[in-house]
């Protein structure tokens, strides 16, 4: 269900089916009287390129963070190729802030199986999986009766929907680990081992689940394709910005009068998102910074948000969209407890795999730990820099730099909260007892 009452400003293109209040999902027969699956039947009567065209032309990006273009993505796979082609969901939603994946879950389950069955038949796959994180299970059941009942009405399994294609679907649960989000971690696991990050290349689209070709999109990534199918690629592409096509699922939280998912168009002001949709600051107070991304993007501070909240904008700005979990901070917000909480994440999340990771988020967990306690030293502020510099670019898979880049953007913005932190811990230390001096 909704976290919030719909926006009168929201463009509904997933959310197009979601009622207010809503007690329970949309299930198939609703999800058929509200255009469902008809995409997907458009889509059987379209050769595999065009499918792939139209979500060229829409300028689809992935939605879990990268924002990798969706169609490339989809066109690296060897169609020709002699072994099973899979498709997977990334639905292991555990970047902090982050919560759209299970609303569109939550309410629309038949819109993320139409862009599976989307997406298999684009690629010519038979076989897919939904991996949907362990926090997460209680959605496993309402997915499953979700596939259930599009395997009953013939949407799933042989010969669908009389057209000589088969294809199989299934829900298959994490650990509740947060390195399984990346995607080749989440590969291991589907495939029974531990969740450790692959050294890429080669890529999924070419070895993937069981060494063989497969697309890994995220959950709204998919939910996006039955309206680009339906409506056409230049439709959604005109929804968003240039390279940023359609809307986007943005999870607002934080200092806010109205927290919330909304679905807002990509490229939306990011102010006016916090002011309009979000409310503005609550108790009055003023915004001190803005987490644009989920915790792994760098901050803003409060003169650097007047700007697209779009992929390529906020790169431009120093950040990220990532997940599109916005978090935004009031003027009372300590600055380094929060660097500290952050890295405490990640140091907890790390698969331990490689050193830069393993050791780099342990050991600036506990700097920042003494910093945030007032007992480091001056250079510490120093030390945190250079070793969140020393871990980018230099780990298997995207962690380091997520624990890395919210640190160093921290540090190098709110340095003076640092430094009064330990100048205020110092001044009220105690004078240090006097020993006599002791000769041997």
């Amino acid at each position: 269900m909704l976290f919030n009452e719909p926006h009168p400003l929201e463009v509904k293109v997933l959310t197009k089916r979601f009622e207010y209040p809503q007690k329970d999902p949309i299930w198939i027969d609703e999800f058929l009287a509200k255009e469902g699956y008809a995409a997907f039947r458009k889509a059987l009567e379209m050769p595999p390129d065009d499918i792939i065209g139209e979500v060229k032309k829409s300028a689809l990006r992935g939605r879990g963070g990268a924002g990798f273009p969706t169609g490339l993505k989809w066109g690296f796979v060897d169609r020709s190729s002699p072994k099973p082609k899979y498709i997977v969901v990334n639905a292991d939603e555990g970047e902090p802030g982050t919560c759209k994946d299970r609303v569109l879950m939550e309410n629309d389950p038949h819109m993320l199986i139409e862009g599976c069955l989307i997406a298999g038949r684009a690629i010519n796959a038979n076989r897919g999986w939904i991996y949907i994180r362990g926090e997460y299970r209680y959605l496993i059941d309402i997915l499953d009766r979700a596939i259930q009942q599009a395997y009953e009405r013939g949407y799933l399994g042989e010969n669908v929907q009389g057209s000589g294609w088969t294809f199989h679907l299934s829900t298959h649960t994490g650990a509740g680990s947060y390195e399984c989000g990346e995607e080749s971690a989440l590969l291991e696991s589907l495939e029974g081992k531990r969740g450790n990050p692959r050294l890429k290349p080669p890529f999924p689209a070419t070895s993937g689940a069981f060494q063989c070709p497969t697309i890994v999109n995220n959950v709204e990534t998919y939910c996006a394709v039955p309206s680009i199918i339906l409506n056409g690629g230049e439709w959604y592409a005109g929804l968003g910005t240039p390279k940023n096509g359609g809307t986007r699922m943005v999870c607002l939280s934080g200092h806010l009068n109205r927290p919330g998912v909304y679905e807002v168009p990509l490229g939306y002001n990011l102010k006016q998102l916090i002011e309009e949709f979000g409310g503005g600051v609550w108790k009055g107070r003023r915004l001190k910074a803005v987490i644009p991304g989920g915790s792994s993007s760098p901050i803003l501070t409060a003169d650097e948000i007047d700007i697209p909240a779009d992929y390529d904008s906020l790169a431009k700005a120093g950040s990220m969209l990532g997940s599109g979990a916005t978090m935004v901070l009031d003027e009372t917000t300590d600055m380094v407890k929060l660097a500290h909480r952050v890295m405490k994440f990640y140091a907890h999340e790390s698969c331990g795999w490689c050193i830069p990771c393993r050791e780099g988020t342990a050991w600036l967990e506990k700097m920042l730990r003494r910093l945030d306690e007032g007992i480091g030293v001056a250079r510490d502020i120093d030390m945190v820099g250079q070793l969140s510099h020393s871990m980018l670019g230099r780990t298997f898979c995207a962690l380091g730099d997520a624990a890395a880049m919210p640190t160093i953007s921290i540090v190098e913005k709110f340095r003076h909260e640092f430094e009064a932190k330990l100048a205020a811990a110092q001044s009220f230390a105690p004078e240090p007892e006097t020993q006599p001096l002791v000769v041997l």
